[in-house]
């Protein structure tokens, strides 16, 4: 039934199509955020991305700031920061100036790869981001939103106080590892990374620390990224997920581009060497009618004990998007009343 479902949030990356603007891009995701809002889903998180021709969302922090507006109840965050780009202060800053304006609406989903390519990351000045350094900005940041300490001379100021939810989020063990270490809740990228998915998931609740100085839940509280698509039939589904393939296709192999319309062939448009990277990394997908992608969601949640999941979807028409979120949240059951939702620790 319904009401025994998992929560279900969104990720959105503002992906722009052949033939839109950066501005249209941005005011489409506003326009998605403000439906999942209505429909009754648990977050919309927006990810940071640098140099890229199909995804807006580099200024991460700028966009949530605009999204608030436009919406009423919805959890907002990233999905995430990647903190070896940033100061941990300066974080704390932007998020804890959110949440004084905002209230308590936002999570802090915090990663540590570089969200783009190497050269671009250089000029970000990225730190290393290696494991034991990339644990201590964590804790910084925390001390940074949390509540204020006599003698200290560093402070995010607005920030301090608002105790912003942190998330870890990655794409293999190294993440885990972080937020075991930490006690914080944990939210894998299969969604373009699933090969590491169990082994991620069990050394994490293996090495949960509750005790944790930062620890935030009390028990190892996860989340999963899904490739989702739903349309009337699966014929149309199928069709639609195109894009999104020839997106994966396009970041594989090095031909950066705005998503492309869908197609009737893969094999007619792509080189038959290039078709494996179609799905190689969206091996994590429920693509087709309602019914078919609820039971699909509901199997990968069991099989993998999930607390949340949070899905993402491309299509060329951002109406098809929005057509999809909301058919997926009529067969999950996203409306009903937020008091009657499975509730989670973070």
């Amino acid at each position: 039934m319904a009401s025994t479902r998992v929560p279900l949030s969104v990720l959105d990356l503002v992906p722009r199509s052949q033939g839109m603007t950066p501005a249209t891009a941005i005011e489409e995701s506003v326009a998605l955020a403000r439906e999942v809002d209505e429909l009754g889903y648990h977050r919309f998180w927006m990810a940071e991305h640098h140099g890229s021709e199909a995804f807006m969302s580099s200024a991460t922090s700028l966009l949530l700031g605009h999204v608030a507006h436009a919406t009423d109840r919805i959890r907002l965050g990233s999905g995430g920061v990647m903190l070896p780009n940033h100061s941990p202060l300066m974080v704390a800053e932007y998020y804890g100036t959110l949440a004084t304006i905002h209230g308590d609406r936002f999570d802090l989903g915090l990663g540590r790869a570089p969200g783009t390519d190497p050269m671009t990351a250089a000029a970000l000045s990225r730190s290393s981001g290696h494991l034991p350094d990339f644990a201590a900005e964590v804790a910084d940041l925390q001390r940074y939103l949390g509540e204020p300490q006599a003698g200290r001379r560093v402070r995010a100021l607005p920030g301090e106080g608002t105790k912003v939810p942190l998330w870890m989020l990655g794409s293999s063990t190294g993440g885990a590892q972080v937020a075991a270490a930490l006690g914080l809740p944990f939210s894998f990228a299969s969604h373009f990374a699933p090969d590491q998915l169990d082994e991620a998931l069990s050394l994490y609740r293996d090495r949960f620390r509750a005790d944790a100085e930062t620890a935030q839940v009390d028990r190892p509280t996860t989340m999963a990224g899904v490739n989702v698509l739903v349309a009337p039939t699966q014929e149309e589904a199928d069709h639609l997920f195109t894009t999104a393939q020839l997106m994966a296709i396009r970041i594989r192999s090095g031909q950066p581009a705005p998503l492309d319309p869908p197609v009737e062939s893969l094999a007619a448009v792509v080189p038959t060497e290039l078709l494996p990277l179609a799905d190689a990394h969206q091996s994590v997908k429920m693509v087709g009618t309602p019914d078919t992608v609820v039971d699909k969601l509901e199997a990968f949640v069991d099989a993998h004990d999930l607390d949340e999941l949070i899905v993402t979807t491309y299509t060329f028409d951002p109406e098809m998007r929005r057509r999809s979120y909301r058919m997926l949240a009529e067969a999950w059951g996203t409306g009903m009343p937020a008091d009657e939702r499975v509730a989670v620790s973070a």
